[in-house]
């Protein structure tokens, strides 16, 4: 954009006439960071039940790797990005949700990786007044992950010891003041001695590294030898075997991720064997299918970011056009908790 223009100026693209026209990161071919390409594309115009939005920022989630992977296959060509705040510039027919000038939040929709984004209206999140566009899209799709994995995935008790793998990542900080909140305990693993300390700073009583071991030494001191209630596990393959080893009889082991790769072909009588335990692979779309759904848990994590209850860190910012570079810190797990796009 050059100096003096608006950021709703109409911009020349492909064709005779001029249209106007927005800057959206777009993905033609499956593959590494490298084939998120920033283009001129047409700006949307909003139809029934629809807004435009103006986007903020847009969060940046390890989803965005499977579906640019080809992990999880997208019809080509594709905006990604599955989170993201801004402000409602245009509202089609037949919206009553949203207004023009309404400041929102979404997670699990596609395009945030643009200027502006068409998007349904029912789907959309108030981002309530005093909290700033970019900390919504730093916290919604993560922190209702949170939400739901302590609140309905597994149930945290007061006096739970419970373990959080990849504790300073964007869901696991998030998760581990949640668990703390509702009485809990956190032991978290880190792959770092920054990311360690960022953990603890969440409120995790104990941080381990990924030395063989060491996760089971720390619940057993922790839980006088019984076993943890949950394990909250994003990372998939390389944890899933302590992850099981580490639970107290029917405990529950909530796989959420595969940042680390999928988790082999296992043999159910294991659970059996180990205590009557029980796996699960929940998935956020399946916890907030109905608006009012969505609004009572997105509407609970913002206000509590807003209140100040729960922290959000935004570690990492990259303007649109780096949306590469930071797939690239992502990927390499060289990201401490949130990291988002600056789209405006």
């Amino acid at each position: 954009m050059t100096s003096g223009e608006s950021p709703d100026s109409p911009r020349t693209v492909a064709g005779p006439r001029t249209i106007p026209a927005m800057k959206a990161i777009q993905v033609s071919r499956a593959g590494g960071p490298e084939v998120l390409e920033l283009v001129d594309v047409p700006r949307p115009v909003p139809g029934p039940g629809e807004a435009l939005v103006r986007l903020a920022a847009a969060g940046v989630n390890y989803v965005d790797v499977y579906f640019r992977s080809g992990l999880y296959p997208q019809d080509l060509p594709y905006v990604p990005g599955q989170e993201g705040a801004g402000t409602v510039v245009e509202v089609g027919p037949g919206v009553r949700e949203v207004a023009v000038g309404s400041v929102v939040a979404w997670a699990n929709l596609p395009g945030a990786y643009a200027e502006y984004a068409l998007l349904s209206a029912d789907r959309l999140v108030p981002v309530p007044d005093g909290l700033s566009a970019e900390l919504a899209a730093a916290t919604l799709l993560q922190g209702m992950t949170a939400h739901y994995l302590c609140h309905d995935t597994y149930q945290v008790r007061a006096g739970d010891t419970v373990v959080v793998h990849a504790a300073a990542g964007g869901v696991g900080m998030l998760l581990t003041q949640l668990v703390r909140l509702r009485g809990g305990t956190v032991i978290g693993t880190a792959s770092t001695g920054a990311k360690a300390e960022a953990a603890r700073a969440a409120g995790a009583v104990e941080v381990v590294g990924h030395r063989p071991g060491a996760l089971s030494e720390a619940v057993r001191r922790h839980t006088g030898g019984r076993g943890a209630a949950a394990v909250y596990d994003g990372i998939g393959g390389p944890t899933f075997d302590e992850s099981l080893a580490v639970l107290r009889p029917r405990g529950v082991l909530a796989l959420y991720g595969q940042a680390g790769g999928a988790v082999p072909p296992f043999d159910l009588q294991r659970l059996n064997a180990a205590g009557s335990l029980y796996v699960t692979r929940p998935n956020l779309t399946h916890h907030i299918q109905d608006r009012a759904e969505l609004l009572r848990r997105g509407g609970a994590v913002l206000d509590m970011v807003r209140d100040g209850r729960l922290r959000v860190r935004v570690g990492q910012r990259f303007a649109l056009p780096d949306a590469a570079d930071a797939h690239t810190a992502l990927e390499a797990r060289g990201t401490i908790a949130k990291t988002v796009l600056t789209c405006s």
